[in-house]
């Protein structure tokens, strides 16, 4: 009997090229890695990897693992989906993944209302800027701004919710300083490589082409109420800062629209259906906020 856990070890090690890859993403040490392939490499009879200098080739026995490999993995998480599909108990763990603003300056009040009216229920928040696989089972409901609808798997079911708008923003201090005169330069603050959208180009205060630049939103934020310059954040973040202004020239502009979507079998337990009924009223509610139409929760 080849046992599934040997093949997930050699599957990670087979997509990330190493076995230090492997063990990164199953939160094992090396070695473990090493003795789970030995282990499969002994029930096959065969030898499924060549080390070379770059990293983990595949050989040609491997290559025919892999094809099975990735069936195996398919058909666990099809049996693992249906199963959930049958669990209708209101308690368990619920896996929520969404961008770090929205959990942060948006839902995290919802969320704790949610856990109070469901104290079986375990939740985690996975914020991050990363898109966790549905597929996989590395989430079970994902909030993400979706910027066409075309773009979303066709084997993940959603509910759509609210546009949400962005605009340009800095400190009301800087923008005084800016109109008086003062010789300090404007710099855009950059979260991504995307850099400025085409759009921010049309406010009315000179930048100079020198970004400052951040991968983390809450210091994009504090960037921005430094003074350091201008930059590009959702309406209901910046709208809802008093230390912060739209920069004059431009309106806001729409970035895409919130969808909340969950994979297969899995979007039918009751602790999933429960959660997306849930905050889908609740972001319905904050339309006009994610529109840039009102500055409060309220």
């Amino acid at each position: 009997m080849i046992d599934w856990d040997d093949v997930r070890y050699f599957l990670a090690a087979a997509r990330g090229g190493s076995v230090r890859a492997a063990a990164k993403q199953l939160g094992v040490n090396h070695a473990t890695v090493l003795r789970r392939i030995a282990q499969l490499e002994k029930r096959l009879g065969v030898q499924v990897f060549a080390k070379l200098p770059s990293g983990y080739r595949l050989t040609g026995a491997g290559e025919d693992v892999l094809e099975f490999a990735d069936q195996m993995e398919a058909s666990s998480h099809l049996l693992e989906t249906r199963i959930l599909g049958r669990d209708q108990s209101a308690r368990g763990l619920l896996r929520v993944t969404l961008p770090p603003f929205l959990a942060t300056h948006l839902l995290m009040p919802d969320f704790a209302d949610f856990a109070r009216l469901h104290p079986d229920i375990e939740m985690e928040i996975l914020s991050s800027g990363a898109l966790a696989n549905l597929t996989n089972r590395e989430a079970d409901v994902a909030i993400r701004i979706v910027p066409d609808r075309k773009s979303l798997p066709l084997n993940l079911h959603g509910l759509v919710g609210p546009a949400l708008f962005g605009a340009v923003y800095l400190s009301r201090d800087r923008l005084a300083a800016w109109r008086s005169g003062a010789p300090d330069p404007m710099r855009w603050i950059v979260i991504d490589a995307r850099g400025v959208p085409d759009w921010a180009g049309e406010v009315e205060v000179c930048a100079t082409g020198v970004p400052f630049r951040t991968p983390d939103p809450d210091a994009q934020v504090a960037a921005a109420r430094q003074g350091i310059g201008m930059t590009t954040l959702p309406c209901f973040v910046g709208d809802a800062d008093t230390l912060l202004v739209r920069a004059p020239g431009v309106e806001p502009r729409m970035g895409g629209t919130l969808w909340l979507l969950t994979q297969g079998e899995a979007r039918k337990t009751k602790r999933v259906r429960l959660f997306t009924e849930f905050i889908s009223r609740r972001l319905a509610a904050y339309a006009p906020l994610l529109a840039g139409l009102s500055m409060s929760r309220d």
